[in-house]
């Protein structure tokens, strides 16, 4: 592995990435306020095991392709992009349906939907890829005992550890407010739509980024 000071860096430097909000953040706050903290969890574990395919493709080198072919990257972040506003205009279709008088109800599979769509979302996510790729090798050390694409895949995993404990955060602190908001169905619709106007506007943010 590489030395102490070099590791040091990476976890300091790591421990910043992870706790400044973010767009993994404003995602499974935006799970949380739809839903319930349950929805919010499973988004993140869904985020979570979705950031391991990121992880084994800079582990092997696939990343290198989004920058060998930009059209490549192109597709994959427009699919990402509408696949979350796809969400978010979801969102508003069930809290205006629920507003037209029925009565609010949390599905039980919606859980294991939040992860399904979440590890997509996570899955067709380019940018981490390229995090991934312009982050890591600056503390991969060849010299050091493992073997570089090992390295990749520990230090890639340590990222993601770090990720997801900032994304619980928020989808601690998202459950506090859903929790003291939720209890009037009017505060519960508007939850929903705000949730929705996230995953929207994180949809829209993620298409017109130049890179």
């Amino acid at each position: 592995m590489p030395a102490v000071e070099i590791l040091f860096a990476f976890f300091v430097t790591t421990a910043v990435f992870a706790f400044i909000p973010g767009p993994a953040m404003l995602y499974v706050a935006a799970r949380t306020l739809a839903a319930d903290r349950r929805a919010g969890m499973m988004a993140t574990l869904g985020i979570h095991l979705g950031c391991y395919v990121h992880v084994a493709a800079a582990a092997v080198g696939l990343s290198v392709l989004f920058h060998l072919v930009p059209t490549l990257y192109l597709a994959v972040k427009l699919a990402g992009a509408a696949y979350l506003i796809y969400l978010g205009i979801r969102m508003f279709r069930a809290a205006r349906s629920q507003g037209a008088g029925e009565e609010m109800t949390l599905a039980p599979k919606t859980g294991r939907r939040a992860f399904v769509e979440s590890m997509l979302v996570e899955v067709l996510n380019p940018k981490t890829a390229i995090f991934f790729l312009a982050f890591l090798p600056q503390f991969i050390d060849q010299a050091a005992a493992f073997p570089v694409w090992l390295q990749f895949v520990i230090l890639g995993t340590t990222v993601n550890a770090m990720f997801t404990v900032a994304d619980i955060a928020c989808v601690m602190a998202a459950s506090m407010v859903t929790k003291r908001l939720a209890r009037v169905s009017s505060l519960q619709r508007n939850l929903q739509r705000a949730g929705g106007a996230i995953l929207v506007w994180l949809g829209l943010h993620v298409a017109l980024q130049r890179t």
